[in-house]
Formats: C-alpha cells, structure tokens, sequence
C-alpha cells in the first residue's frame, strides 16, 4: 500500500517514467564508489527546478530524506540514501550548456558530464581547467557538491575555483541565486563557497555559472623514473622549490605500475619504485627551459631516466594511463577502499613513510597514486569485503591514513568529500568547536534535517570507521 508521500510525489513528478519504484532500480541507486549499500524508497529524475522545488517542498513537510545524486561516481559516500527516504537524480537535467564568450563564463545545467564542458568549451578556444579522473562519467552537479580537483588541481586549483554562481533549491522548496556572473563579487557571506563542497547537505543545485580561462598555447608532458620512492618525494619538492610550476604533477608507486600494465600496457617501467607524470603548460618558450631544468633536478636526485612527450598523442598516452590506475587496482581484489589524504608537499615523503609502516603492521594491500604536487595522495587498500578478518585490518589501517594525514598537519580529504567514510574523523580534524559552527550552519539551513543526513557529521559515539555488517 502506498504511503501518503508516495501518492503526493505521483501528482509533484507527472511523468511516471521519471519515479522508479522497482525493487532492481533501487538498490541500483543504493551504492557509490566507495563502500556499502543502503535502498531508497523512490528514485525521481527531475528536470526542471521547478519539479526539484516541489520535491523539496514535500519531503520537507513529511521530513523525508532526501540523497541528491549525479552518476554516483562518488568515493567518499556522499549520496548513499542510508536513511532510505528519495534519492533526487540530477542526470536529466541538461539543458543548458552556454558558453559567454565576452565575458568568459559558462552556464550550465547539474547533470552535464564534466568532459561534455570541457570539449565545449576547447572548440570555443577556451580552457575549464579541473579535471577528476571520473570527468568522462561524472556530472559537474556532482563536482560541485564534492568540490572535485584531478591533476591540475596543482596549478590551476579545484572546481570551487571554478564557480561564479549558483541556481540552488534550499531544503524547504526556495529558489535562491548566490554569487553571479562577475570575476569580482564580495557581496555580502560568500554562499556560493558554502554551497560548494557542502555534499548534498544544504541544497539542490539547479544551475552553475563557471568561470573560463584563456587556453595555454603549449602544452609537454614528461616521465620520470625512478628506483627509490624516496628519491621522488625529493624530486617533487625539488621542482616546485625552484619556481616552477607545473599545471600537474602526478606520482604512481611501483604497485599501481604493475596493476596498470596488467591491466592495459601503456608501456610504464614495470621495474620502477616510481614514476611521476609531470605536464607544463604556457608559453613554448619558456615550456623549453622549464623541460631542461626539470630533466636536470630529476636526474641529479636519481632519476634513471626522464622523457618528454611533445606531440598530443604521446601526452594523451601517458595521462589516459594514468586515469586507468583506478580500475587496474581495481582487479587486485573485489573490494576497493580509496581515500584522499593530503598533506603539505613538505610532508610526502614522511607520509610516505607512514603508509609503508601501515601496509606492514596490518598485511594489507595497499597501493599509493596521487596529486604529488599539492600533497594529495591517493591510498587505496585493495581487500574482499567478505573477509572479516581482514577487513577488520582494514578499519584500524584507514583510522591510522587519516591520523596520520592529520598528525603531519594535512587534512582528511583533497578532493573527494567527508561523505559517510571520514565523518568519525571530523572532531579530529576541527576540534569541537569548529565542528559544532558547521553543525549550527546545517542547522539553520535544514532545519528539518531532510537533506543527505547522516554526512560529513559523524552519529552520536561514532569515532572510528566501521566497514563490517
């Protein structure tokens, strides 16, 4: 028999097709990138802000949860419906995608594809620099929310960065704009800032206008080789002390090497302790000096090797490898734990250090890739959630990643989102205090708490990570 909400949600979404009430549906809407399973009670695809309104308007008069999601590429748990309640699918919504060329802006809807903008934007001569390996799936509603980065997070920063203004629909159905269309806006408290990276937890996203870059005229990639990982996390400091600065720098330890070569050879030196990926970008010129130097510091710090790939399909080679990291180690064993800890740059080599240790105490499998250049790391333990035992390790040795993220005075996510993964870890990181200012904020927003509950803030006693049924 169908609840109340249910009928009144029939009448708010008129095309059936667009609520998915299936039993397969939904718990096709029950999972992420990153770990559990949870069944939402409705699954709505609206298309218009006008639809997300009404949904709001309702869930929040019958305080029932609401998950908004993109593709679900998300590592971090940010759109589980761990409550049940309406998981809101904003793929359908893609109807605007207007690049402003005067003013060097583009307006575009939640479920775009991140690559569809970037492709756009490259014919008009223009350059949207954030880049997340899942750009080719995610949507930009899901990077807004998770406040995404990628490679060029180094240079030129990450999506926030990126965003002018927002369309948003508050947890009780209103209809608000925040920021603008202008490079300058100090207007007041910085919504926009708040509602980037705030996961689903204040609102629906309806419209973004981003900022747009000149493109770079040139572009070089080089590869690195390396027989001590010690002597990369040098290399990386060595770089970017000297006052060049690369648009990515990316490090690939020895394991990552192998699962990618495995995977689908792209010709890495399976013998290497590590590799890093290393692209310039601006004027050829001074791209020329830059390579010299580079080749220079790498070899003197124990590079056995240092190549550069000039022409488009060598670059393209080197990085479309490196976006396959994630599914090759993905082979290794059937469950994935993928986290983003990030430390100051001075820091990797200890964090390095630190995560060695933790693969030996716990007898895990635990491979290291990530954003060198601004410290953000990329650990994944490779397990089968069927193993108990070892999924136990598993918890204390995601516990131990993030103290020691934090011990080192970094942070619990780059780019990824708290989500429901690092929520215990919060208080850690921000004291009591500064926990409690975000929970006050959440507070006044949603007052009904309807909005992706049980995210970012970790339940009453929940001060570790549990992964086991």
């Amino acid at each position: 028999m169908k609840k109340k909400w249910h009928k009144k949600l029939d009448k708010v979404i008129k095309d059936n097709k667009r609520i998915l009430t299936k039993s397969a549906d939904l718990l096709s809407y029950g999972f992420d990138g990153s770990f559990g399973q949870f069944k939402p009670e409705r699954v709505v695809q609206p298309i218009s802000r006008e639809e997300v309104a009404e949904v709001l308007k309702l869930a929040n008069k019958h305080s029932i949860p609401v998950y908004p999601r993109g593709q679900g590429t998300c590592l971090s748990g940010g759109p589980l419906p761990v409550k049940g309640g309406i998981v809101l699918d904003t793929c359908r919504m893609t109807s605007k995608l207007i690049i402003d060329s005067e003013n060097l802006t583009a307006v575009v809807s939640p479920g775009i594809i991140t690559s569809k903008i970037k492709e756009a934007v490259d014919k008009e001569g223009y350059f949207y620099p954030p880049d997340p390996s899942s750009a080719h799936v995610s949507t930009i509603g899901g990077n807004i929310a998770e406040n995404s980065g990628g490679p060029r997070g180094l240079k030129y920063g990450v999506t926030g960065n990126y965003v002018l203004g927002l369309e948003v629909v508050t947890p009780e159905g209103e209809i608000i704009n925040t920021g603008g269309r202008t490079i300058k806006n100090v207007t007041g408290y910085n919504l926009t800032s708040l509602i980037v990276g705030s996961e689903g937890t204040l609102g629906v996203v309806t419209e973004i206008t981003l900022k747009l870059i000149p493109k770079p005229k040139s572009r070089v990639s080089l590869l690195a080789v390396f027989d001590d990982l010690g002597d990369s996390g040098r290399a990386i400091s060595g770089i970017l002390s000297s006052g060049i600065m690369p648009s990515a720098m990316e490090i690939i330890d020895k394991y990552c090497i192998n699962a990618v070569e495995n995977y689908n050879p792209a010709g890495y030196p399976t013998d290497a302790a590590a590799i890093l990926l290393i692209e310039l970008d601006g004027h050829p010129k001074a791209i020329e000096e830059e390579i010299r130097q580079i080749d220079q510091m790498c070899r003197e710090i124990g590079a056995r090797d240092v190549q550069s790939a000039v022409e488009e399909g060598e670059q393209n080679k080197l990085w479309e490898a490196r976006k396959l990291v994630s599914p090759a180690i993905a082979k290794i064993k059937p469950t994935k734990i993928s986290e983003d800890a990030t430390v100051p740059r001075s820091k990797i080599p200890e964090m390095f250090e630190r995560l060695n240790e933790i693969r030996e105490k716990y007898n895990i499998e635990l491979v290291v890739f990530g954003h060198a250049g601004d410290g953000n790391l990329h650990p994944n333990i490779l397990t089968d959630k069927r193993d108990k035992d070892e999924i136990k390790r598993v918890e204390m040795a995601v516990s131990e990643i993030f103290e020691a993220a934090i011990d080192l005075g970094g942070t619990l996510s780059g780019e990824h989102g708290i989500g429901t993964m690092k929520a215990p870890f919060m208080e850690k990181e921000l004291g009591h205090i500064g926990l409690d200012m975000m929970k006050r904020i959440k507070e006044v927003w949603d007052p009904n708490n309807i909005m992706n509950p049980e995210k970012i803030f970790p339940e009453k006693g929940q001060s570790k990570l549990v992964l086991t049924e």
